[in-house]
């Protein structure tokens, strides 16, 4: 599928510039468990995935920059030595973000070309942002030999969603993206950003993601209260972040603050625990112990940390109903986007029927499902 993608930026770039690009693929991730752990230091357990955004790239004769945006019919043009975060700028700030954060490690970025598209479903959480900055910074690199390593890159994405889209994100989606590694997840270790890779036989089983396609408004504004909550908590005990906080340190302080916060804190403690468990039972090839975790984990994120809806935990509800699921539970920031799921192969066809007719009945509104494998990270692809 990724092929055809590549295929077609390539094609849109000559027929539009008439110029031989430098073609970066970078792909959206799923995180297996791990989740809100990522801006409290903690542990995760992420996988870039076989879909992505594919960009085509090259320097500029002209005084301007010019980027089009495939799928959505957009044309942009602007020049780099002056730019600033628009308003309502959608996918232009991610980009603009990328060139700021480079200017200010001093690096010129001059006029250049280019045109992406991407087969990373809006909305379902599997981080397209991440993709297209780090296409960008992988593309940009590249052209203008700005000498910058992997890990440096991931940097000026991240900071480019902190500074011109206002999402105080951790670094796991932009980690996950660039370093990927194929039919293996990544256990990475938020404060140190060191990671040791884990690779995952799913048997008779396969993963779904089954997309609810809602994102409630409150996402935002809710992810970054959230954030608040446990820098709060972290100073109360003196320490940098909760990564570093056992039930028992967050009991002696658990009277001088709301019940709320005392289980969004509780919730974080126990979710990293869970992802080393994860990373123990991938090894260990036992299945059902993910399976439970899985449930486990979405169970903290309803009922602890409160970033589940009705459509997130219908779905999961009806995976623990299901013999042919093994586990399943919300994905990403929450209030929408995605379940993770892992299905048996053979009731894979019979179980994506059973849920589509549900939900539809249930909401009155579709959900999409799709397959992904694990994939590759950031990479160059020979035209």
């Amino acid at each position: 599928m990724s092929e055809n993608l590549i295929k077609k930026v390539e094609r849109s770039f000559k027929n539009e510039f008439k110029l031989k690009p430098v073609i970066v693929f970078s792909p959206g991730r799923i995180n297996l468990i791990g989740e809100h752990t990522d801006y409290n230091e903690g542990f995760v357990l992420p996988a870039a995935i076989n879909k992505g955004i594919a960009l085509a790239i090259s320097k500029s004769e002209s005084k301007t920059s010019t980027i089009i945006a495939l799928d959505k019919n957009e044309i942009y043009e602007f020049e780099t030595k002056t730019i600033k975060p628009l308003t309502d700028g959608g996918w232009r700030n991610y980009v603009l973000g990328v060139i700021s954060e480079l200017h200010k490690l001093g690096k010129t970025i001059a006029p250049f070309n280019a045109v992406f598209a991407g087969n990373i479903p809006d909305g379902a959480g599997l981080s397209s942002s991440a993709a297209l900055e780090n296409s960008f910074v992988y593309g940009l690199n590249e052209l203008f030999n700005l000498g910058l390593s992997k890990q440096d890159m991931i940097f000026v994405s991240q900071k480019a969603e902190h500074n011109y889209a206002d999402v105080k994100c951790g670094i796991m989606d932009q980690y996950a993206s660039m370093f990927g590694i194929k039919k293996s997840a990544l256990l990475l270790d938020c404060r140190t950003i060191a990671s040791k890779s884990y690779r995952i036989d799913f048997k008779t089983y396969k993963l779904m993601l089954i997309n609810t396609n809602v994102k409630h408004n409150l996402s935002e504004s809710a992810y970054n209260e959230r954030r608040t909550v446990c820098e709060k908590v972290s100073k109360q005990l003196g320490v940098k972040a909760l990564r570093d906080v056992t039930k028992i340190d967050l009991d002696s302080i658990k009277d001088t603050i709301t019940t709320e916060d005392y289980q969004k804190a509780l919730y974080v403690i126990d979710e990293n625990k869970r992802v080393k468990l994860c990373a123990k039972a991938i090894e260990a090839h036992d299945l059902e112990t993910i399976g439970n975790l899985l449930f486990q984990s979405h169970n903290g994120l309803r009922n602890q940390y409160k970033v589940s809806c009705d459509e997130l935990d219908f779905l999961v509800d009806m995976a623990k109903e299901s013999n042919g699921v093994l586990g399943s539970r919300m994905m990403g920031g929450g209030f929408g986007g995605c379940t993770i799921n892992l299905v048996k192969k053979n009731a894979y066809k019979k179980y994506k029927k059973q849920v589509f007719k549900s939900y539809t009945k249930q909401f009155g509104k579709k959900c999409s499902i799709y397959k992904v494998k694990l994939s590759q990270g950031t990479r160059m692809v020979k035209s």
